[in-house]
C-alpha cells in the first residue's frame, strides 16, 4: 500500500481502488482544463453533462444493460430505496420479501407502511445466518413483486440462485456485491445499490429499472422527488445530483473495464473469499457464522470463542494497521468487507495476521 494507507475493512464507506483515487487527485483542483474542480462545475454544463454519460454507457457496457432498461442516479442512498420501491411498484396487491439479513427486514418494515408486505421467506430462525430456499414457494395471485437483498453485509450471505418469480418484477439490494460478478439484468425488475460499499462515495444510489414498471399513475401525495418516473425524464437531472460522488462511480466503472470487466473482478473476488474462509475452516479460534453455501464474497463474517476476545483482537488488529474489523453493532463479533478495491494482498496480510494472532492465544 502506497502514501502511508492502511487495509481498511470497513463495510462502508470502504476503499476505492488505489489508480482511481490519483486520477481523481490529480484532477481534484482543474479537471481537464476547465479550471474548476467537480465539485464547483454547474451540472447543467457541457463538461459535467458528458461526465454524467460516460458514466452510465460505461456502466452499461459493464453490466450489459439492455435498451428497455433506465440507470437513474438518484441521491439519498440505499435506504431511501426501501421507501422508494413500494411508492412506486405497489399496485394494489402484495409485495413478497424474502428477509434474509438486517437490510431486508428493515425494507420490508418500511414496504408495510405502504401497502400490504409479507415475509414470503425468512431465516430469522437461525439468526439470519442462510440465504432461504424459495424453490417450492408459491407467490400469491396478486403480487406485485418479490424483494431480496441480494448481499446481507451485515450477516455475510448471498444468494447465488435467484428466487423463480414466474413473470413478478423480481428486486434486489444489490448495494454491498454491486459490480462484484456478472449479473444477467434482464432477470430482475428493478435493481438498487448504494455506492459506497463497492463503487464510490456515499450519499447516492444507482437504479437500474425496467421502463414497464417506470409509472406516472401513483398516489397523489406521493413526492416529486420519490418518483422514479421523474428522474427518468429527466436523465437523473431533475436536480442537482451528487456530482461528486457520480464522477467518482464514473472513474470506477471505467477502471474496472479497463481490468477486464465483471468475469475478472468475480475470479479476483473468489480468489480473496477463498484465501480467507479457507483459515477460517481450519481454524481452532476463529470461526465463520454464514452457511457454507451462502457465504459472501463481500463481507466475512467471523468470531473469537467469546465477546471479550473479539473486542482485544480489533484493539490488536488496528494497532497492526488493519482497520474496522468489528462486527456490526446489531450482531457484534468480527467482520472484514474484502469489495472490489481490497487487493489480494490486503487479504493475504490479514490472514498471516489472524495465524499469528490464533498461536499467540492457544
Amino acid at each position: 500500500m502506497k502514501y502511508g494507507r492502511i487495509y481498511n475493512f470497513s463495510a462502508g464507506p470502504a476503499m476505492m481502488p488505489e489508480p482511481v483515487l490519483e486520477e481523481i487527485a490529480a484532477e481534484v483542483l482543474n479537471y481537464r482544463g476547465s479550471g474548476m474542480s467537480v465539485m464547483e462545475m454547474s451540472h447543467r454544463s457541457a463538461v459535467f453533462q458528458k461526465i454524467r454519460d460516460d458514466a452510465e454507457n460505461d456502466l452499461r457496457e459493464l453490466m450489459r444493460i439492455p435498451d428497455s432498461y433506465r440507470v437513474l442516479f438518484i441521491q439519498g442512498g440505499g435506504t431511501l430505496q426501501f421507501s422508494m420501491v413500494p411508492m412506486n411498484l405497489f399496485r394494489g396487491g402484495t409485495a413478497c420479501y424474502v428477509e434474509s439479513g438486517a437490510w431486508s427486514h428493515k425494507a420490508l418494515a418500511e414496504a408495510k407502511r405502504y401497502g400490504n408486505a409479507l415475509a414470503w421467506a425468512s431465516s430469522a430462525d437461525r439468526e439470519f445466518s442462510y440465504v432461504p430456499d424459495c424453490s417450492a414457494l408459491t407467490l400469491p395471485e396478486n403480487t406485485d413483486y418479490v424483494y431480496i437483498c441480494e448481499n446481507e453485509t451485515i450477516h455475510g450471505t448471498t444468494f447465488y440462485n435467484l428466487p423463480e418469480t414466474n413473470g413478478v418484477p423480481l428486486v434486489s439490494d444489490q448495494s454491498s456485491m454491486f459490480l462484484s460478478r456478472p449479473c444477467d439484468v434482464s432477470r430482475y425488475g428493478l435493481i438498487f445499490a448504494g455506492v459506497q460499499k463497492n463503487v464510490g462515495p456515499a450519499g447516492m444510489a444507482i437504479v437500474i429499472i425496467r421502463d414497464d414498471l417506470i409509472r406516472d399513475d401513483l398516489a397523489p401525495k406521493t413526492p416529486v422527488y420519490l418518483r422514479y418516473k421523474v428522474h427518468a425524464d429527466n436523465d437523473s437531472m431533475y436536480n442537482t445530483p451528487n456530482c461528486w460522488s457520480l464522477y467518482c462511480c464514473g472513474k470506477v466503472f471505467r477502471y474496472l473495464l479497463e481490468l477486464g470487466g465483471l468475469p475478472e473482478m468475480e475470479r479476483r473476488n473468489r480468489e480473496k473469499a477463498a484465501l480467507l474462509y479457507d483459515f477460517l475452516d481450519n481454524s481452532r479460534f476463529f470461526h465463520g457464522t454464514a452457511a457454507k453455501n451462502d457465504r459472501s464474497l463481500m463481507n466475512v463474517r467471523f468470531v473469537t470463542p467469546s465477546p471479550e476476545q473479539d473486542a482485544e483482537f480489533v484493539a490488536a488488529a488496528r494497532a497492526a494497521g488493519f482497520e474496522n474489523l468489528k462486527g456490526h453493532k446489531s450482531v457484534g463479533g468480527l467482520r472484514a468487507s474484502i469489495f472490489n478495491a481490497m487487493p489480494k494482498e490486503g487479504v493475504e496480510a490479514l490472514v498471516a495476521f489472524l495465524d499469528r494472532y490464533e498461536k499467540a492465544h492457544t
